[in-house]
């Protein structure tokens, strides 16, 4: 399923004048196709010859499905970290506004966890991964709001910010790190996550690297499946050399500490 709209002016011009110039909005054209695999829309926007005033993504409010699916942490070199399907890949809506893709992100849910794996492909040096500057470290930085309150612009007890980094834990900094890291301005901070309730699986590859993790029901204040299936989400997979790849808005506003800019994950009880 396909269908587009192309915005027009809406101005007259007098009978043998020349074109007048195209507005921004004469030359903005929204692009919306269907995603079976994926059981989402996605809003393409693309415009000739002039550069957005705003984020296009600032216009919408995204929400996504995240699929029920065995968030199971293995523990073996056989079996490590997290696997999961194509069905629980997730949107980058910040394609919209010209950012390039470079990762493959994929989220998932159970009773007693959120999973993600994350590949990032297209490297050319290793990821940058500092524990004495985790804000600006590599890695995929995940917020999630346990109550959904998309009208709040400062965090509550709800509100958590995730960190996941390939590398940069350890004696020789070479090991992958998590953790859950404070939010600028939060009237509230939600609890401390018990030991062992973040996991994170990462392995190197020539052009980037492949992560996983694993967060328990115990490590998110608040959460519910049954009561809260929806929750508030935000993702950026942070690069030096890449960029951001984000879920929705740039990093050139405040979606690190204002929840009304994340967009919504329901949690779908159609199993993958």
């Amino acid at each position: 399923m396909s269908g587009s709209a192309l915005a027009a002016g809406s101005g007259r011009e007098k009978p043998g004048a020349s074109a007048r110039p195209l507005t921004e909005l004469d030359a903005v054209q929204l692009i919306i196709s269907h995603y079976p695999q994926s059981a989402c829309w996605t809003i393409r926007l693309s415009q000739t010859n002039t550069t957005p005033l705003i984020d296009p993504t600032f216009l919408f409010r995204f929400e996504i499905a995240l699929a029920k699916y065995d968030c199971g942490f293995g523990t073996s070199a056989a079996s490590p970290g997290v696997t999961l399907p194509e069905p629980c890949r997730i949107a980058a809506f910040g394609e919209l506004s010209g950012k390039r893709n470079f990762a493959d992100v994929r989220m998932a849910w159970d009773k007693s966890a959120i999973a993600f794996s994350v590949l990032v492909s297209g490297k050319k040096a290793a990821p940058w991964c500092r524990d004495s500057r985790l804000e600006d470290s590599d890695g995929f930085h995940l917020w999630l709001d346990t109550r959904c309150s998309p009208g709040i612009h400062r965090a509550t007890q709800y509100c958590h910010r995730f960190l996941f980094m390939p590398t940069g834990g350890g004696m020789r900094k070479e090991s992958p790190m998590t953790g859950l890291m404070p939010i600028n301005r939060a009237r509230q901070n939600p609890k401390s996550p018990p030991s062992g309730s973040i996991q994170v699986h990462a392995e190197l590859r020539p052009d980037g690297y492949q992560m996983s993790g694993r967060i328990a029901a115990t490590a998110m204040t608040g959460f519910d499946a049954l009561q809260y299936p929806r929750l508030g989400l935000y993702y950026a997979v942070i690069d030096r050399e890449l960029g951001w790849q984000t879920f929705s808005l740039s990093e050139e506003y405040p979606v690190v500490e204002d929840p009304s800019l994340w967009g919504e994950a329901v949690l779908s009880n159609e199993r993958k």
